[in-house]
Order: C-alpha cells, then sequence, then structure tokens
C-alpha cells in the first residue's frame, strides 16, 4: 500500500480548520485536519448536485448559476457538461488555496473547467456572494462543508441557519433552486428549508455513482 504524501495545506479564514491536500499514487484527498472532505474517487454525489440541479433549469437559456466551494471541481465540470454556452457560472470559492490547487496538483482533475468563459471565480464567503446578487441567480449549489453541521469553519453553520436560508431565498429569482450537499440526512434541516419558504425534495445519492457511502442532496424550489 502506497503512503499518503502531504502535498500543502492551507487555512480557512476565520477560526476554520487546517486543510490539508494528500496524495497517493493517483488519488488525491482534501482534509479538515484528521477527516476527509473529499476524495478524488468518490465524485458521484457531487456530480449529482450539478445534474439534478440543471436538470430543473432545462428550460433556462442562458442560466445563472452561484456554486458555493470549488473543491475538486467535481460539481463545476458536471455544470460545464451541462449547461448552454449562454450559461454564467461563478464559483465562491473561499480558500484561495484551494483554487491555486485546482490550477497545480490537481490541474489534471479540473481539466481546464477554470478557463471556460462561462466561469467566473470569486475568492471570498458565498453568504456574501448570494448578498451581493439579489434576484439574479436561477440556481445556487452549496458543497462548502460536510452539511448542515459546519465542519471545516463554525461560520458555515450560518449557511444553513433562517438567517442564511433567507438570503439564498432573497439571491434566487422566483421558482429559483437552491441544492445543498451533505454527508447525511438532517430532518432539521429539512424543516428549516420549508419554513424559509422552500418546497424541498430530499434525494440520497451514492458516494461513488450507485455504490459507495450514502449522502444527502437536498432540491429546494423558491416557493
Amino acid at each position: 500500500m502506497l503512503p499518503w504524501i502531504e502535498l500543502a495545506t492551507a487555512r480557512v479564514p476565520g477560526d476554520g480548520a487546517q486543510l490539508r491536500l494528500m496524495r497517493r499514487g493517483d488519488e488525491f484527498s482534501i482534509m479538515a485536519g484528521s477527516i476527509e472532505l473529499m476524495n478524488s474517487r468518490l465524485a458521484g454525489s457531487e456530480e449529482a448536485l450539478a445534474t439534478l440541479s440543471f436538470a430543473r433549469l432545462a428550460a433556462a437559456r442562458a442560466p445563472a448559476i452561484l456554486v458555493g466551494g470549488l473543491g475538486m471541481g467535481f460539481t463545476l465540470r458536471a455544470l460545464l457538461a451541462a449547461a448552454p454556452p449562454e450559461a454564467r457560472i461563478l464559483v465562491a470559492e473561499l480558500v484561495p488555496e484551494v483554487v491555486a490547487w485546482a490550477r497545480g496538483p490537481l490541474a489534471a482533475l479540473h481539466a481546464g473547467s477554470l478557463d471556460d468563459r462561462r466561469v467566473s471565480i470569486e475568492i471570498g464567503d458565498v453568504l456574501a456572494a448570494m448578498a451581493a446578487r439579489p434576484g439574479a441567480c436561477d440556481a445556487i449549489l452549496l458543497d462548502v462543508d460536510n452539511g448542515p453541521d459546519g465542519l471545516s469553519r463554525d461560520a458555515n453553520d450560518r449557511l444553513y441557519a433562517p438567517a442564511g436560508l433567507a438570503t439564498a431565498r432573497a439571491a434566487l429569482r422566483p421558482g429559483g433552486i437552491l441544492a445543498v450537499w451533505a454527508a447525511a440526512a438532517d430532518a432539521g434541516f429539512t424543516r428549516r428549508l420549508g419554513a424559509a419558504g422552500f418546497a424541498v425534495d430530499e434525494v440520497p445519492t451514492r458516494a461513488r455513482k450507485g455504490k459507495g457511502a450514502r449522502h444527502m442532496i437536498w432540491l429546494a424550489t423558491r416557493r
């Protein structure tokens, strides 16, 4: 068995966790402390976040999509595969080093997606990106932590609290989609989405295209 090698580290702004970029052969992992946030062999549910969301935007000729969290680029690449040439996709990534890794050791995984003319990158908190775009988004896709309980950064809890959900709703056009990825189901979060003015579908997904760990995606439509 090949050993894991630490390639780089980064500190999540504020009082967040230290992120570690690890490699073992051709496998990559991003970890928050000792907890794995993502792995290059486990792309299924992150891709599903994009494909399930975009299926509900098929009628939009030029959808405006905000993605919270770049990660290893699985969600972004799946969006680009589905989106029309007129789409506009903004990725809000809090940790600058994650973008640097995408152009460095993880460049093969990202496959040039950051250079697609439909894509723009904003370094900063996705909550601020939402607040700055009232009524401008057809969809908001959030994969910034392990789910509604912030792991890499305590401040991420704000996204999933009533005030954060109100900000997301205000950034969406009527009928817009808020899609949220999580490592596990959370009935309390489902209730908060409903109370915030969303019609909610819970979609269990697998980490590896039909197998592996069970993850959860919420598809919440602005009422």
